[in-house]
């Protein structure tokens, strides 16, 4: 096999089982077997019937544990589940091997799709935000709002710290990253993780940090593991060279739904200065911006994003509008713009 290659995947029957996924308390997990891709869905029960359905998509070597916090925040508000994007968390590869961003798209159509619960208030977090907002474009029937936290939408000019995650999608590089960190421990690389993804790691309880690292250990030892994650990057840095009507900016101007876009100004994956001209492309969309939030601002300011999106909901069932306060101090502003079409 060249160094150019990618290794073989074999068949999902032949894979080794796994240790057990991490369920928290009220939650619960199950397996959705769609054509072509079985995914884990995580939910919760709605602490009451008729709550409006909510489905959140996770980032690049996350899950739908990243969720978790927010999830329990909305129980009250909205009927929620997580999924696992094919390849991680908990759900198999895809059988045709596709991890592009129109791939993951088009397994979170297939899901809202079978389980008819569209249209849904649709979250996503990076990669999620990407493939989130390619799924509002392309299927806005599907979609009621759109929350995006730290959305991996095209840059120009991207920041240093995120270059060696881009650098996975490219040949041979993964092979070169496994070799060269094959003595790091599970602990050294959730607090690498971290580090980077975080605005300030102090605020990750050893609690959490501990379920990282036996989710990491777990996911370690899936042979899939690092297939995924380098044609996941691959996709997404492919997704960024792509221009007219399958451009994501202009999928972005697309979007019908009322969109809460989140940014952190600690962020080292996603441009902070990305925020505005979001703001000016989705065409009914609220700005959040958290100062000393990272990339996972739902995983930092579960309170905050969970204030900022109930404001959402009411605006956009037709009972709130306008500027809205957060009373969280660590919150710079919420604020609706509307680009019009």
């Amino acid at each position: 096999m060249s160094s150019t290659e990618l290794p073989s995947v074999p068949p999902t029957d032949l894979l080794p089982e796994a240790a057990a996924v991490r369920v928290a308390e009220g939650e619960r997990l199950r397996s959705v077997g769609l054509p072509g891709v079985t995914l884990s869905v995580r939910s919760r029960p709605p602490a009451r019937e008729g709550l409006p359905p909510a489905l959140y998509v996770h980032g690049l070597g996350g899950s739908s544990q990243n969720w978790s916090s927010l999830m329990a925040l909305l129980d009250g508000v909205v009927e929620s589940e997580a999924l696992d994007l094919p390849g991680f968390g908990d759900s198999p590869p895809p059988d045709d091997g596709d991890y592009s961003i129109t791939g993951h798209a088009r397994a979170v159509i297939r899901y809202l799709d079978s389980a008819g619960r569209g249209p849904v208030h649709l979250f996503g977090n990076s990669l999620g935000g990407a493939v989130a907002t390619r799924v509002a474009a392309v299927r806005p029937d599907l979609v009621r709002t759109l929350t995006l936290v730290s959305p991996a939408l095209p840059e120009l000019r991207v920041q240093r710290t995120a270059v060696p995650t881009g650098l996975l999608g490219f040949p041979g590089v993964a092979a070169l990253f496994t070799r060269f960190t094959k003595e790091w421990t599970a602990e050294q690389r959730v607090r690498g993780v971290m580090a980077l993804c975080y605005g300030d790691p102090g605020r990750v309880t050893p609690e959490a940090f501990g379920h990282a690292v036996a989710e990491l250990e777990r996911r370690l030892r899936l042979p899939y593991f690092w297939d995924a994650m380098t044609r996941s990057a691959r996709g997404l840095v492919n997704a960024y060279t792509l221009g007219g009507q399958h451009g994501l900016w202009r999928q972005a101007e697309r979007v019908l739904a009322p969109t809460l876009l989140v940014y952190g100004g600690r962020d080292q994956l996603v441009g902070f200065r990305m925020a505005q001209r979001a703001a000016r492309t989705f065409r009914d969309s609220r700005l959040l911006t958290l100062p000393n939030a990272g990339h996972v601002a739902m995983m930092e300011y579960p309170d905050t994003v969970a204030t900022a999106f109930g404001e959402l909901l009411a605006y956009a069932e037709g009972s709130g509008g306008g500027r809205a306060g957060v009373s969280d101090g660590d919150a710079d502003s919420v604020r609706r713009t509307s680009t019009g079409s």
